[in-house]
């Protein structure tokens, strides 16, 4: 529900009120009931609007009961604090938008699955609560999705983009958020085959949280968007696109490993023959050594060959 107080002018300077007494205040006019979260959405000089949520919906009307129209007295304030509460509208499409939707639309032929009312499309669902157990990984699975939203009815198929690796190559965008708490999460389309399956799932998503109970027994609950698929996400012909667009993908990617291991091999080819000219340099720069070495010690030999044959000229006998 969206509560909101409205603020007299205040006269005194220095003088201010304070959001968390009001939230007090608040708290306490519903009698032996409790908010199971109440929030300050929006606060300016004239009024502080909150938003909250009950255990669950049967409450609602006993609570905009105790608030709506009612009055805030303050400590130190002579005037009296008007409040006005009504219930959150939630945004979730009604049987009557989807029917239309489909009976209206010329591109859409309903005998065939992905162009009639039987996929759902959600988001914002956490990656952590359908991962597989016990798997190191938190990427969602598919056989995790399928079993949690197979209590509504018999599952054609369900896709999870993230987790196709050329998919957001092929739209352009990015298949997974953060969540306030930095929390990974991702989006998903279920199809189911009847389209009494999709009616059960959307009336019992609609104005839910989804529940996660660790085994430790303590359950954490999240906000979710739920919609049905409009966009023939799961048609027959859009899956065989997909496929098609992944081809070329794969195709590109192949050529490109093709490419980068040609010029690797050609960037090798090129070092081992860089190494084996370096070799010969060096062997041609040993045997120039080696060759120096013996023509010096053939012309030491010369010259002790020269000087002997003079000092055996010399001394003759």
């Amino acid at each position: 529900m969206i509560i909101s107080v409205a603020l007299p002018q205040l006269k005194q300077p220095g003088k201010s009120i304070s959001n968390w007494e009001v939230m007090e205040r608040l708290k306490g006019m519903v009698n032996n009931h409790q908010f199971s979260t109440l929030r300050i959405s929006k606060s300016t000089m004239d009024f502080i609007r909150f938003e909250g949520e009950v255990e669950n919906k049967s409450l609602v009307k006993t609570f905009l009961a105790a608030l709506d129209g009612k009055s805030i007295k303050l400590s130190g304030f002579s005037d009296i604090l008007k409040v006005r509460a009504v219930e959150y509208k939630l945004d979730f499409p009604t049987r009557h938008d989807w029917d239309s939707f489909f009976r209206d639309a010329k591109d859409m032929n309903e005998s065939l699955p992905g162009e009639r009312p039987d996929t759902i499309h959600l988001e914002g669902l956490p990656c952590k609560w359908f991962a597989l157990k016990d798997s190191g990984s938190e990427k969602p699975n598919e056989d995790v999705l399928i079993k949690v939203f197979n209590l509504f009815g018999e599952i054609r198929m369900v896709d999870i983009p993230m987790l196709d690796p050329y998919r957001e190559e092929m739209t352009g965008r990015s298949f997974h958020t953060f969540s306030f708490g930095g929390h990974l999460n991702f989006e998903a389309y279920v199809q189911y085959k009847e389209y009494v399956g999709f009616v059960k799932a959307m009336n019992a998503l609609r104005g839910m949280k989804l529940m996660y109970k660790g085994e430790d027994g303590k359950a954490v609950a999240c906000n979710i968007k739920v919609s049905f698929d409009s966009t023939k996400h799961l048609s027959e012909a859009s899956i065989k696109k997909r496929q098609l667009e992944r081809q070329k993908l794969q195709e590109l990617e192949q050529r490109r490993e093709e490419q980068k291991r040609k010029e690797k091999e050609a960037e090798e080819r090129q070092k081992e023959e860089e190494r084996k000219q370096k070799e010969l340099e060096e062997v041609e720069k040993e045997r120039k050594r080696i060759e120096k070495i013996r023509r010096k010690e053939e012309k030491q030999k010369e010259r002790e060959a020269r000087r002997n044959k003079k000092k055996l000229q010399k001394n003759p006998g």
